[in-house]
């Protein structure tokens, strides 16, 4: 365990302590890490797909206290591909860390899809959004404005709060801006389709990319489709955004530092955060 480690620093001298323990610590938490993915990676119906090793560098960098900076956490899939789920959860399971260890701060939230310019008046003059949604394409970059997104998420970066837009997906396609006041925190987390594009990538300290069988998508986008009222355009929009995330999402995965199951179950996911969290616990709040 990471206990046996910390004891292992603690035992030393002061002095060694003081000059040894960042590299040190920050090696072992590397080596400790690895064993926790290549072990999941190994498991049946696994949460991971793959990942870069230098990413295992950069989370033992954090966890260490080496990097003090914040992170932010870009999670790009498919539409139906399960990314909103995932990262509902990694949220959930964060905050009910950061609630009883009384962290504050501990997350914050910036939505891709609020960044979806504002097409209300075509939409009213289309007569409703699936008619809109013929002819006019919301399964592009260009349909949002990312390099606000990239501003924002890099002014929470630097300590800075500010306030983000608000998008309604109920069918009106109004955007309000400066709807919802940010505050800097200690991780930032974005999703959504584009999250990993150009525009907007390089806001990200961990790219997360989740992916997903076709069969599978496309049972879930179309239980959605039918809940948003799409009616006859479902069809078309689904062909559109496969089309669409042949130019612009799967390519994106090639930018992502971990790729995540979109079908595995929830309970695993939280099992796999919880053992990483499990670490900052042990570091940080255990009597040493």
């Amino acid at each position: 365990m990471i206990q046996n480690i910390i004891n292992t620093i603690k035992n030393k001298s002061p002095e060694s302590q003081y000059i040894s323990r960042p590299t040190e610590f920050c090696d072992e938490l590397e080596n400790y890490l690895t064993k926790i993915f290549e072990k999941e990676l190994s498991t049946p119906d696994s949460v991971l797909l793959a990942y870069n090793p230098f990413v295992i560098r950069k989370i033992a960098g954090y966890l260490s206290g080496k990097i003090k900076m914040p992170a932010s956490i870009g999670i790009a899939g498919e539409t139906a591909s399960g990314k909103s789920t995932i990262t509902k959860d990694l949220i959930d399971t964060i905050e009910s860390f950061a609630t009883e260890f009384g962290i504050e701060n501990a997350i914050t939230r910036v939505n891709t899809d609020d960044y979806y310019y504002d097409r209300s008046e075509m939409v009213k003059a289309a007569g409703s959004f699936s008619e809109f949604a013929k002819n006019y394409d919301l399964d592009v970059p260009e349909a949002l404005e990312l390099e606000l997104m990239s501003k924002h998420i890099k002014e929470l970066l630097a300590g800075k709060s500010t306030y983000l837009p608000k998008y309604d997906m109920s069918g009106t396609a109004i955007r309000h801006d400066n709807y919802t006041l940010a505050k800097p925190s200690k991780i930032i987390i974005s999703e959504g389709l584009f999250t990993l594009t150009d525009k907007v990538k390089d806001a990200f300290n961990f790219k997360i990319y989740v992916d997903i069988p076709e069969n599978l998508k496309r049972e879930r986008f179309f239980i959605r489709a039918a809940e948003r009222g799409l009616g006859d355009s479902a069809e078309h929009i689904y062909a559109n955004a496969n089309e669409k995330a042949d130019i612009y999402i799967r390519p994106s995965m090639q930018h992502a530092d971990i790729i995540l199951s979109g079908y595995a179950d929830r309970i695993k996911y939280k099992n796999f955060l919880n053992k990483i969290i499990g670490i900052i616990q042990e570091t940080y709040f255990m009597d040493i």
